[in-house]
Parts: structure tokens; C-alpha cells; sequence
């Protein structure tokens, strides 16, 4: 698995359904980027000026939405995660 290094954050992206409520399937060349993913691992934090670690604002487990283009994109048997730094992360969904 990952393991992110300061204030950077791993999530499993969350793909929205492929097919509309009227039954019709959406091409993945129709379908805008997810902005939604799943937390799954979390880095120890910043450090700020005074050479403290700042807490993170979201934890394993969590939903959030963030920023269109942030962060980067990998792949880890089959499964899409992005790598992205705290300050991407828009909303935590509850």
C-alpha cells in the first residue's frame, strides 16, 4: 500500500454510475472527471514554522470531494487512487 509523506493524502477514487435513471449508459468520453473519493491512507502532517506538525483535517475512512485537476493519478492492481495534498480537499462528505 501507500504510505504519503506530509500533508499529502491517498484516496480511492469514486466513480459515479455509467448509466442514467432512464436505463441510457454514458460513454467514459461523455463523463466528466470524479471529484469524489474515499480516504485511505493519511500523511503525519505539515510542519509548520515553528517545527510543530499541524493536525490533518481528514482522517482514513473519510468522503471527500476535491479539486478538478489536482493531485496524481496512479493505479494499483486494477484499483484508481490519486495522490493529492490536503489543501485539495474541498469537503468532506458526511
Amino acid at each position: 500500500m501507500l504510505k504519503p509523506l506530509g500533508d499529502r493524502i491517498v484516496i480511492k477514487v469514486i466513480e459515479d454510475t455509467e448509466q442514467t435513471s432512464g436505463g441510457i449508459f454514458i460513454p467514459d468520453s461523455a463523463k466528466e472527471k470524479p471529484q469524489k473519493g474515499e480516504v485511505v491512507a493519511v500523511g503525519a502532517g505539515k510542519i509548520n514554522d515553528k517545527g510543530e506538525r499541524e493536525p490533518m483535517d481528514v482522517k482514513t475512512g473519510d468522503t471527500i470531494l476535491y479539486a478538478k485537476y489536482a493531485g496524481t493519478d496512479i493505479k494499483m492492481d486494477g484499483v484508481e487512487y490519486k495522490i493529492l495534498s490536503v489543501k485539495d480537499a474541498l469537503a468532506i462528505i458526511e
